[in-house]
């Protein structure tokens, strides 16, 4: 049932989940609330091309009319989360995602002002012990993502933080995008509206 449904919602709670790309994952139309956190590859995500964008303020409308939508742009959707799938498929292999904690953890321990040592009672854990436990898609992808060995190639170089001029040129048509949903859906209301009081 998990990857057969037509939309999927992604909400946070209250702190970052890490669910959000395995919905994006899934070749359904994600209905992505505003959120609060950002993942390291989400800048990468464009409202209607890899989800559909739901306000954080009105949502039950919101999604009603984003379901409605959906339902008379049935192809428009099944791209949006082909789409969306491949992103996450292509951006989030493994060795990327080892490239970048490998980044993120060198640049941390820049800051770090002691020298962290292994507790005396710690236990080390192998990769095999666990992963032999889980069954079906779980273990599959916990195989996959297995290390086995060091890396035969050095890691990635990390791309730059984008300049000021791209950076602006990216949230300006991110915003235009959103405006345009907000646009669709005020008409959407107002016909409903209109509909009701006929």
């Amino acid at each position: 049932m998990h990857y057969t449904c037509r939309y999927k919602i992604y909400i946070e709670g209250s702190a970052w989940s890490v669910s959000e790309k395995y919905i994006l994952a899934c070749d359904s139309v994600t209905l992505i609330v505003k959120p609060q956190y950002f993942d390291f590859f989400t800048r990468g995500l464009v409202p209607m091309r890899h989800y559909w964008p739901i306000k954080d303020d009105d949502k039950c409308r919101s999604i009603k009319f984003a379901v409605d939508w959906g339902n008379s742009h049935q192809r428009e959707v099944q791209k949006m989360g082909k789409t969306s799938s491949r992103f996450i498929q292509e951006q989030l292999q493994m060795n990327y995602v080892y490239d970048y904690m490998f980044h993120l953890l060198s640049q941390y321990s820049k800051l770090l002002r002691y020298k962290p040592t292994i507790p005396e009672k710690a236990v080390e854990y192998c990769l095999e012990t666990m992963a032999c436990p889980a069954e079906g898609l779980q273990k599959k992808f916990m195989i996959e993502s297995m290390v086995t060995g060091p890396s035969e190639t050095s890691p990635c170089t990390m791309p730059p933080p984008y300049d000021p001029p791209s950076l602006s040129t990216i949230l300006r048509r991110n915003e235009k995008t959103l405006t345009r949903v907000e646009s669709l859906e005020k008409k959407y209301w107002e016909s409903e509206n209109q509909t009701r009081q006929s």
